[in-house]
């Protein structure tokens, strides 16, 4: 568990407590699988001398062993069960941490259980834990990385003139499903004109002769995520959009070969958005660089024009510029990197040339 870190940054930083909900941070600190609760109650309350308690509603039961846990049942009132446990852990009040994704109406019941407080995200925390990843969250990253390598392979294979969007996006998830512990997040096909929204739900367009395609999905390995995209030709498309691929390309790597320990996150979003400008697309290149990835397929650090943040080994994120020609199409090349040994390198492997099919 790395309960124990995150107590060691509370005291440092003056907070009585934390009060984490289901989801990756949880995860991280326990080791605990309760990835939705639903409306139901569930709370890990922490102090900074260490003492941690869970409340969880009773059908985790068979679940959770070993650990300090309150159950609750349908029908009881799991507000008064949790301000027992936060009297006795002595964290109703001071400054205290508060999940970022906790549900509202938990946080409001929770509230009245509090007297003289000051909420603070903890995620402000949490960031320093997560952004360096060890060399086993690493490895772990990298099965994640070949999964995806693995399936664009497979996609390759398959004759997809006359398929739909959302029918290759199907395949995509099954496949990733078959070699891995589940997605990262839901397939993006986009085709032809579609490929000018750099976040297009799949649809019934069936790809075609001349079409740029756009694949962007990522795999799950014991919870650490891949993201990858890569756009490819059904037969030889327009000559803006074989244009527009090297530039995009070109600009990947521009921003790639810039990534090393000490520098900041927007030096490589600029290093990109530099070389999209020069080619005249700056304007089409509408979303930030990068975004850091771990247990969330987002999270620090984000690679755009606002990113302070300096880059230090172990760190681990997608490059993915893109431009997007509305009525036209579009490209977006994304691989995950890591800075290891003061450099970038990059997890994602696939080929990164346009592929003809």
């Amino acid at each position: 568990m790395c309960l124990d870190k995150l107590v060691s940054l509370m005291e440092k930083q003056g907070f009585n407590g934390a009060l984490v909900s289901p989801g990756s941070n949880l995860y991280y600190l326990t080791g605990l699988h309760i990835h939705e609760a639903g409306e139901r109650l569930t709370v890990l309350a922490v102090n900074s001398d260490g003492e941690y308690h869970l409340l969880a509603p009773s059908l985790y039961g068979n679940v959770i062993e070993d650990f300090p846990v309150t159950f609750w049942r349908d029908g009881e009132n799991p507000y008064g069960k949790l301000g027992g446990i936060l009297r006795e852990l002595d964290i109703t009040s001071g400054r205290l941490l508060v999940e970022n994704t906790m549900r509202a109406d938990w946080l409001i019941g929770i509230e009245k259980l509090l007297r003289d407080h000051d909420l603070h995200p903890l995620s402000s925390l949490m960031r320093e834990l997560r952004m360096r990843k060890d060399r086993e969250e690493i490895r772990l990253m990298e099965k994640a990385a070949q999964v995806v390598d693995d399936v664009f392979e497979e996609i390759l294979a398959m004759n997809l003139i006359g398929m739909s969007e959302r029918e290759l996006a199907l395949k995509i998830e099954l496949m990733i499903r078959e070699r891995s512990d589940g997605i990262s997040f839901e397939p993006i096909v986009a085709s032809g004109e579609n490929g000018a929204n750099p976040h297009h739900a799949p649809g019934e367009r069936k790809l075609k002769k001349g079409d740029l395609v756009i694949l962007d999905y990522g795999a799950k390995w014991e919870s650490y995520c891949s993201d990858i995209t890569r756009t490819i030709a059904l037969g030889k498309p327009d000559e803006k959009l074989l244009e527009i691929y090297e530039v995009v390309k070109n600009a990947q790597e521009s921003a790639f070969q810039t990534v090393r320990e000490g520098i900041t996150a927007r030096e490589v979003d600029k290093a990109a958005r530099e070389y999209i400008a020069k080619a005249g697309y700056s304007k089409y290149f509408t979303h930030r660089t990068g975004h850091g990835l771990g247990l969330d397929v987002h999270e620090e650090p984000y690679i755009g024009p606002d990113g302070e943040l300096v880059l230090e080994n172990g760190m681990t994120f997608t490059i993915e510029p893109g431009i997007y020609l509305p009525g036209l199409g579009g490209v977006r090349i994304e691989d995950d990197v890591m800075v290891e040994n003061g450099r970038g390198e990059r997890l994602t492997k696939a080929e990164r040339e346009l592929i003809q099919l």
